[in-house]
């Protein structure tokens, strides 16, 4: 996208709720959140001046980090969050932030009639003679012996990928062929778009990237959604632009300016260089859903148990590249406006390519909806095939927007339970079909 462009976005309308968020990054609006933002890194400083500069309206990032000592409803107990660095791979010695192993499963093992299996991987959903009912569950444990439980209700669970890849090895629900548009399990797969800007600065200015936190960063929505004008930009869907500060770890981290030697004494010397005097502009959009992009059992490949691998057929189309390169430019533009000596701008590779690693926010597969013809699940996440089999998790979802689906996954997966308490009342399917 040219720099026209970028200037004729730059006043669209901003309609997002986080247009509210005034001042400094540390004094946004707390509206429905419990306690207040995190504190700002160096480079979201930056980069919130800079953005303001511009005519956008940065806000600070939503965070399950715990800005400060904090019980939630359920009782659990946070620590503020310490800035170490290591948290989004890592477990937290301070308890600061709300991983499943620390808000949820020590909840669920108080209840007497609750067991957890760990250590332990399912192989398949067992379905009755007439294929409408899922009595078992087969897993292998820890030492490969196999084992069948018995269920009269079986909820799916297993990430989104894990989930379809279950459905397809039971044989729930009619795999998609893309040939045909038929079948649903499979369908509607989306990714997420990438790519930004990295900006170099001078050695004066110290950004200190040790410190941080998962989800630390300040993010703007003014090319998301709806909040600009597609039509001028030549994309639908958009996406946040953020600056983030995870930690910086350094065999993780370590940008160092586009034509530097991928190794060697050239290569340490940038590292050590720009390791604290570079922050990434980066962009997380929207990407749609594609006849040809799905899920499917290999024909060919098969996994350590023998079951055929699954198979991801994906690309990025026209629109998620025009996307890519026009968010891109505006990530450069900011950083330029960020003070930056110098600015090497990215987008993933196109064709895709799952090396290097961009996101692990995959969308769709066993999406939810009102027709069985083209959803895998009713509104309920419902199997329509098999009632008594329910899914959670971001494959429900036919699209992947500009905003990681972590929020509206515990969202629905509340919905759903308070579903299936009605199920448990009179077991069948909740919506007809």
């Amino acid at each position: 996208m040219k720099s026209s462009c970028v200037e004729a976005l730059k006043g669209s309308e901003h309609r997002s709720s986080a247009s509210r968020a005034k001042g400094a990054v540390g004094t946004a609006l707390t509206e429905d959140y419990p306690n207040p933002p995190m504190i700002a890194a160096q480079s979201m400083v930056m980069f919130e001046k800079a953005a303001r500069n511009l005519g956008y309206h940065p806000f600070p990032n939503p965070s399950s980090n715990a800005s400060r000592d904090y019980v939630n409803p359920d009782g659990v107990a946070f620590g503020q969050c310490h800035y170490c660095g290591y948290c989004e791979r890592f477990g937290c010695e301070a308890n600061a932030k709300a991983s499943p192993h620390f808000t949820v499963i020590p909840l669920a093992l108080k209840n007497p009639n609750f067991e957890l299996r760990t250590n332990s991987i399912v192989l398949k959903i067992n379905l009755d003679s007439t294929r409408k009912k899922a009595v078992s569950v087969s897993y292998l444990d820890a030492r490969g012996r196999e084992f069948e439980q018995p269920a009269d209700l079986i909820i799916l669970s297993a990430y989104a990928l894990g989930n379809v890849n279950l459905l397809l090895q039971s044989g729930i629900g009619v795999p998609y062929d893309p040939a045909t548009g038929k079948g649903v399990v499979g369908r509607n797969y989306a990714y997420q778009c990438g790519g930004g800007a990295t900006a170099f600065f001078d050695k004066k200015t110290i950004l200190n990237r040790f410190m941080g936190a998962g989800a630390l960063g300040t993010c703007m929505d003014d090319f998301n959604g709806d909040n600009y004008d597609f039509v001028k930009a030549g994309y639908i869907g958009g996406g946040g632009i953020s600056c983030s500060n995870s930690g910086a770890r350094p065999i993780q981290s370590h940008p160092t300016p586009h034509g530097t030697p991928r190794w060697g004494s050239d290569w340490k010397k940038a590292v050590v260089d720009n390791y604290d005097h570079a922050a990434n502009v980066g962009n997380q959009g929207a990407v749609m859903a594609y006849r040809q992009n799905y899920l499917s059992l290999d024909p060919t490949y098969t996994d350590i148990f023998g079951r055929p691998l699954m198979r991801m057929t994906f690309d990025f189309q026209d629109n998620e590249v025009k996307q890519m390169n026009g968010q891109a430019d505006i990530c450069v533009t900011i950083a330029k406006e960020m003070g930056a000596i110098r600015v090497d701008r990215s987008i993933p590779p196109v064709p895709y390519s799952i090396v290097p690693y961009q996101s692990t926010h995959n969308t769709g597969g066993a999406v939810f909806g009102a027709d069985p013809t083209t959803s895998v699940l009713n509104k309920h996440l419902q199997v329509w095939d098999v009632p008594n089999v329910f899914v959670t998790g971001a494959c429900v979802f036919p699209q992947n927007a500009g905003k990681n689906p972590t929020g509206p996954v515990g969202a629905l997966a509340y919905w759903a339970a308070d579903a299936i308490k009605n199920y448990l009342k009179n077991p069948g399917p909740l919506v007809p079909s």
